[in-house]
């Protein structure tokens, strides 16, 4: 199935190339991957995961490794932010 993956901030530097600029990139993965597996061959370090949501909605991290999501989904990520 079809889902759509998007990486804010320093995350885009995960990203293929060609997609740092929008991004976005258009995800083929199994219908019964979890979160957790979606995002493994990104390599994103685990304590740079903060922010997670699907369609607008927050997962809470329990939920990351048995959350499914369905065809034509937003997968959001944003890492920690801090400012003033």
């Amino acid at each position: 199935m079809k889902i759509t993956f998007k990486l804010f901030a320093t995350l885009t530097d995960y990203l293929p190339a060609q997609s740092r600029t929008s991004n976005i990139v258009e995800l083929e993965v199994p219908r019964d991957a979890s979160i957790s597996e979606i995002i493994a061959p990104f390599g994103l370090p685990p304590k740079l995961v903060h922010l997670v949501l699907v369609n607008g909605r927050y997962v809470e991290p329990a939920e990351r490794l048995t959350h499914t999501l369905s065809e034509g989904d937003v997968l959001a990520i944003w890492p920690p932010i801090a400012g003033g």
